[in-house]
C-alpha cells in the first residue's frame, strides 16, 4: 500500500492529464515527467494505464501529429521524422504508418521548393562549397539521399 495519501496521486494524475491534453505526448515523455512526483513504479504503471484508458496517452497519435507537423513546419524528411520517432522508442509499425500519412506528392512539392529556396539562398561563390553546404542542409533535415543528390545536379545546370 502507498504512503501518500490518495488525493496526492489524484493530483498527480490531474496534473499529467492536463499535460497530455495540452499537447500530444509519447509515453517516454510522460515517463519522464513522472519522474519529477514521488510516486511509486506502481503507481506509475497505473497511472499510465489511466492515461491510456482516457484517451490522453496515444502512441499511434502521437506518431501521426508528430510525422505531418513536423513536416509541415519543420520541412523535415522522412528521415529524420522516423529517427526522432524511433528515439521516443515509438514502435516500427507505428512509425511505417506514420510516415505513410504524408502523401508523396506533398512530399515531392516541400523539398522541391525548400531545395530551390535553399539553393538561392546559398551565396557561396564556390560551387564545390555551395554544393556541399547543400546537400548537408537538406541531409540534416532528413530528406533521402537520392532526391539530394539528384537535385543538386539539376540546380547547378540551371
Amino acid at each position: 500500500m502507498s504512503s501518500k495519501p490518495i488525493s496526492s496521486i489524484a493530483v498527480v494524475v490531474q496534473k499529467l492529464e492536463y499535460y497530455c491534453s495540452y499537447q500530444e505526448r509519447c509515453h517516454l515523455e510522460v515517463q519522464e515527467k513522472l519522474r519529477n512526483f514521488s510516486v511509486t513504479n506502481l503507481e506509475r504503471d497505473r497511472i499510465i494505464v489511466h492515461l491510456i484508458d482516457h484517451n490522453f496517452l496515444n502512441e499511434e497519435r502521437f506518431a501521426s501529429v508528430f510525422s505531418i507537423s513536423k513536416f509541415h513546419q519543420k520541412n523535415w524528411g522522412k528521415i529524420r521524422i522516423r529517427s526522432e520517432l524511433k528515439a521516443r522508442r515509438i514502435s516500427d509499425f507505428l512509425i511505417s504508418k506514420a510516415v505513410k500519412e504524408i502523401s508523396m506528392d506533398a512530399y515531392q512539392t516541400a523539398f522541391d521548393l525548400l531545395s530551390e529556396k535553399y539553393w538561392d539562398a546559398i551565396t557561396e561563390k564556390n560551387v564545390i562549397k555551395k554544393r556541399k553546404k547543400f546537400c548537408d542542409f537538406l541531409l540534416r533535415k532528413g530528406w533521402e539521399s537520392e532526391l539530394v543528390y539528384c537535385r543538386v545536379r539539376e540546380l547547378e545546370v540551371v
